[in-house]
């Protein structure tokens, strides 16, 4: 196996399941790798604002001139994209000595794609001389391959119903699952204004420093400009991140908290908080890319992102038609999803995707039939979210809107072939 694809495609036939939670498989590789970090952690759980929070943290700690590591999941159009060293992509030859140091030192132990993969990237970012490790978690936190790494400082981001069959069924067995990232005496950031009690307690039990939002820490401004405080340091006129949408602010509190708590061991200026938020980039977090119509990327595929979504859509102001393009994963909680942005919709266009794990297009026209009270909207099935988006700028004004979202593999679709924007009805020929 001489490239990474050569690896990926080893990976993927190696488990027979995509998702087995547990930390004892995961963990006795690592060992036998010695794979260990030498810098400060921080570790970022959740169920919405994770890629955010990372790409906030990212942002501020590069402009204080620290060589970063970030590791995110899952990726939009490239598998490189999960790993950033000093702010770049990965590139793919860089992963094929860490995974072929997976494989020789996993013998006889089977790892699934997400296990085999993640230790390829410890493995990288281990050995790039990183001053900061920045590890999102994949799925829950307690069982994910991400939490064999010790942690300087937890951040738990918003926490909601999400991944339901593998973490519970409501917020507080949920909760508990994130909280698993904690560790005794170090510091946690839980930016989420109304968290579980099960995280609270949590970190009463094992000991660590809680950094809770509205107590330990908050925000305040106006449309001009905003605030932080927090426990000994404070933060006035800030500008809004790079990042749009509401729900931001939230998590910017918590990445300030978190480089507050670390302040002994990683020193942050006020100029680099300044520069480093309105510096970020994330695509597929509310991206609004420029052109006629309107065209809005968001990766919110759960009920929770997608409620964020529509408040954000309704504060963009009238747009004569709104057209949709979704796709989403067969076991998401499609009925509330649909239902709360189904009033600022009025053309859907749903779409296959390219993994067994998705809902049919088919099946999600049903879903919306269902629920649907407009006699005004339409929608349509498409074979693949660029077929899909094509449709629809067919069929859109140039004041109209567009919005993709949904899943990673819905927004990815999109991306992969490059965005067409204009067709001759809008050039105007």
């Amino acid at each position: 196996m001489q490239t990474l694809n050569d690896w990926l495609a080893h990976c993927e036939r190696l488990h027979p399941t995509t998702i087995e939670l547990g930390l004892d498989r995961v963990r006795t590789v690592a060992e036998r790798m010695q794979l260990r970090f030498d810098c400060p952690v921080i570790t970022v759980a959740g169920t919405n604002g994770k890629g955010s929070t990372c790409a906030m943290l990212e942002a501020i700690l590069l402009q204080s001139g620290y060589r970063t590591g970030v590791y995110t999941s899952p990726h939009l159009v490239h598998f490189e994209e999960r790993c950033r060293i000093g702010g770049e992509i990965a590139g793919a030859a860089d992963f094929v000595a860490h995974f072929a140091s997976v494989e020789s030192a996993r013998g006889d132990i089977s790892l699934t794609y997400f296990e085999f993969s993640t230790l390829a990237i410890l493995s990288l970012m281990a050995q790039s001389g990183l001053d900061v490790a920045i590890l999102e978690v994949g799925l829950g936190g307690r069982l994910d391959a991400v939490n064999i790494i010790d942690t300087s400082c937890a951040v738990i981001t918003s926490i909601d119903l999400d991944h339901m069959e593998f973490l519970g069924n409501d917020r507080e067995s949920i909760g508990f699952e994130k909280a698993g990232i904690m560790r005794a005496g170090k510091p946690v950031v839980v930016s989420d204004p109304m968290p579980p009690q099960s995280v609270l307690d949590h970190a009463k039990t094992i000991g660590a420093d809680l950094w809770r939002f509205g107590e330990d820490f908050n925000f305040s401004g106006d449309k001009q400009q905003w605030g932080w405080a927090g426990r000994g340091r404070r933060y006035s006129g800030l500008g809004y991140p790079g990042l749009r949408g509401a729900n931001q602010l939230v998590n910017a509190s918590g990445v300030l908290a978190a480089l507050t708590a670390l302040r002994e061991q990683l020193p942050v200026t006020a100029q680099a908080v300044r520069t480093g938020l309105s510096m970020v980039e994330l695509p597929g977090r509310f991206q609004i890319v420029p052109g006629q119509p309107t065209l809005v990327l968001d990766v919110a595929h759960n009920p929770h992102a997608v409620a964020a979504l529509a408040a954000n859509l309704d504060a963009m102001g009238f747009y004569p038609t709104t057209h949709a393009v979704f796709g989403a994963m067969a076991d998401k909680d499609l009925l509330p999803m649909l239902a709360r942005i189904g009033p600022l919709i009025d053309r859907w266009y749903f779409t296959d995707m390219p993994t067994p794990r998705a809902a049919t297009a088919q099946h999600l026209q049903t879903q919306w039939q269902a629920q649907n009270s407009r006699k005004d909207a339409s929608a349509t099935v498409h074979a693949d979210p660029q077929q899909a988006l094509a449709a629809a700028i067919v069929a859109a004004d140039p004041a109209d809107r567009i919005v993709v979202f949904g899943s990673f593999y819905t927004v990815g679709g999109v991306l992969e072939g490059g965005i067409p924007r204009l067709t001759a009805k809008h050039m105007g020929t």
